[in-house]
């Protein structure tokens, strides 16, 4: 066990587990703190979409070291973290995002129907604009949660932080439900709770609230051999914004759409019945678009959102007397990189200037 934690994280989701496993390949002792299962929050669910895909071409380049890093965690976990089964976007905003990515050197190209068919069986036929992101898949959400978790063993700790709180001796309190602890930095990544911590430090963080909901369907004629993940932005089935992602085994495909239902801060919504209506559509875009699919999804994943002003894939961190609070959307593909550059930060180093909130990182 590490000797007297130097960092202490505030909460396991992806970006939580990604930082304080990054402080252990620095040798940084740690403790890492979460008040329910990690990874059962804004983080859980069985996959995510794994994409280069961004408008920002600082969040491609981004990306990129995090996907090399997936391999290398997996390589020494022995798991895979990102599936061989690529990333497929079909639609308009395929003639905007294949130029960005080979420019930055992502292996990237259009696909015809007939190969479309082969890379997502499910899908309806479509002979639209069509891109393959090669290096992209379906993450592994919860094998990542897991392996990170065993991991991190015995630094990672069951309780709730109530405060953080620089002292006059220049080091950061942190007052949980079970104990009071001293750290030279801290790290809080809790997601719907980062808000109110900054506000004990004078950080009003510009967070849209909102809640999502994703479900999942049974392929209909059992594991497919290839399922790519997908990104539609056609309309020629019922939405304009959708996306997917594979469970491991290729049994089943998690689909949700790109809107969230608007919360207040306290969590509250809205409009309570539009989660309810997200849902339907939901279905009926599958019945639509993916016939190869059960109709009826036999799963279903509710998450909170916390979205930055400039974008849905906007990230920035803000830092004040030894605390960093990192916030932003769609997380997943970047919380390697993020981690890293998080837990430099938190061993003495600089904040990347393009985390920094004034670089507007991730902007559309």
């Amino acid at each position: 066990m590490d000797p007297q934690p130097r960092v202490a994280v505030v909460g396991a989701g992806i970006v939580g587990l990604c930082t304080a496993y990054a402080l252990v390949e620095r040798g940084v002792p740690v403790r890492v703190y979460e008040q329910g299962v990690p990874g059962n929050g804004q983080s859980g669910g069985q996959g995510r979409i794994f994409r280069h895909a961004h408008v920002d071409p600082r969040l491609v380049a981004d990306a990129q070291d995090s996907r090399a890093i997936y391999t290398e965690w997996g390589q020494r976990l022995g798991v895979e973290l990102v599936s061989g089964d690529g990333a497929l976007a079909i639609g308009p905003a395929v003639e905007a995002h294949l130029p960005r990515l080979r420019r930055a050197g992502v292996p990237a190209r259009r696909v015809g129907a007939a190969e479309l068919a082969e890379l997502l069986p499910p899908l309806a036929g479509f002979d639209g604009p069509a891109m393959l992101d090669e290096r992209g898949g379906s993450i592994r959400t919860a094998v990542a949660v897991r392996v990170l978790s065993e991991a991190l063993g015995e630094r990672l700790v069951a309780d709730e932080v109530l405060t953080v709180r620089p002292t006059d001796a220049g080091d950061v309190e942190v007052r949980s439900g079970g104990r009071t602890d001293r750290y030279e930095r801290v790290v809080v990544c809790a997601g719907r709770g980062t808000a109110g911590l900054a506000r004990d430090l004078g950080l009003s963080l510009p967070i849209r609230h909102g809640a999502h909901v994703r479900l999942t369907f049974a392929v209909r004629d059992g594991p497919a051999p290839n399922l790519a993940t997908l990104q539609d932005s056609s309309g020629d089935f019922g939405e304009t914004g959708a996306y997917a992602s594979a469970i491991p085994g290729n049994t089943a495909y998690g689909v949700g759409l790109s809107e969230s239902c608007v919360a207040r801060e306290d969590g509250s919504l809205l409009d309570p019945p539009a989660l309810a209506d997200l849902a339907d559509r939901t279905v009926d875009y599958v019945r639509k678009a993916l016939p190869g699919l059960a109709p009826e999804p036999f799963e279903v994943r509710h998450c909170r959102v916390t979205e930055l002003p400039w974008g849905s894939d906007g990230i920035a961190v803000w830092e004040r007397e030894g605390v960093l609070f990192p916030a932003g959307h769609n997380l997943y593909k970047q919380a390697p990189g993020l981690g890293r550059k998080l837990a430099a930060a938190a061993d003495g180093g600089e904040l990347p200037q393009a985390l920094r909130p004034e670089a507007e990182l991730g902007a559309a």
